[in-house]
């Protein structure tokens, strides 16, 4: 039996790491037989950890089935994961966003869940001793899940565990932080392969307020011009990503790394209420700026109201 460890849709940089830093350490350090998998194509940023540290992408799974053996990182949601999840044998969850609720299991699971910025800084822990073994492109992955998920400690979810940690991974890898943060935010701000469609999927999660169903997407980025001179087309497929994807709305959120604030587009009534109700802003065109805001965890999902 091999357990497959796997993270949310539209996997992010954590979501594409963290399963392949936990397979490693089952395999190497338990072993125990397991392999990463994702959930679709990883965005940018991701793409070029794995290039940059040699690391294979994994393979993509649509769905699991009751003869499946699983461990979900980065995620308890559901509505992130694969339809048929609560039908698998789910042993283990290893998560740092809130408790959605909807998992079901056959059998008592371990559950690690704590208040960090990135599920790979809590895999380092869970490892005990056993860290000291990772070789360099373990150590790599670990380091950019940290740096991709606290925007290089600009967000306000870094804990001085997660700082702490990404500097002792860049201190044994020869590593310049600001350096390495730099090209992983250039790789992740070239959105030129993507279409508007895409764009608005890439970094997304589902979400519901009090009935209302959103695709709540972010782009993080050190060129937010670029992504603007797109501000007509994203506008346009709003409705049909919408519609697809089974929601009553998306809420794209253009994030300024460098600035440390973001970008609401606002293309109807709708959304122009929820940002003047969850943002207290006035909302007088098609963008709304929302100044410090960058974490979708910690001031976004938390504060949407309708």
């Amino acid at each position: 039996m091999t357990i497959k460890v796997f993270g949310h849709k539209s996997p992010d940089t954590d979501s594409t790491g963290s399963p392949i830093i936990w397979a490693w350490y089952l395999n190497e350090c338990r072993d125990t037989p397991a392999e990463a998998r994702l959930l679709g194509e990883p965005n940018s940023e991701a793409l070029f950890v794995l290039s940059r540290w040699s690391l294979d992408k994994p393979e993509h799974l649509e769905d699991v089935s009751a003869a499946d053996t699983c461990i979900i990182v980065d995620t308890n949601n559901v509505a992130e994961l694969p339809d048929s999840v609560n039908e698998a044998n789910v042993t283990e969850v290893i998560d740092h966003h809130m408790l959605q609720g909807g998992l079901k299991t056959k059998t008592p699971i371990n559950i690690t869940m704590r208040p960090v910025a990135c599920t790979a800084t809590i895999m380092h822990d869970l490892m005990g001793e056993d860290a000291e073994k990772m070789p360099d492109r373990i150590k790599g992955a670990m380091l950019s899940c940290i740096l991709s998920d606290t925007l290089e400690f600009r967000s306000p979810t870094t804990t001085d565990v997660d700082r702490a940690l990404a500097q002792k991974l860049a201190g044994e890898l020869g590593l310049s932080i600001p350096d390495y943060a730099a090209e992983m935010f250039a790789a992740k701000s070239d959105v030129s392969s993507y279409s508007d469609a895409e764009l608005l999927r890439l970094d997304s999660k589902a979400y519901e307020v009090d009935g209302t169903k959103f695709r709540v997407s972010v782009m993080e980025t050190t060129s937010p011009s670029t992504v603007l001179a797109r501000k007509a087309g994203l506008m346009e497929d709003m409705a049909a990503v919408a519609e697809e994807d089974g929601v009553d709305q998306v809420l794209f959120f253009l994030v300024d790394i460098l600035s440390e604030e973001s970008i609401l587009f606002v293309p109807n009534d709708l959304v122009k209420d929820v940002a003047e109700k969850s943002f207290g802003v006035t909302v007088e065109s098609d963008l709304v700026g929302l100044p410090g805001v960058v974490s979708r965890k910690k001031q976004i999902i938390p504060a949407l109201k309708v």
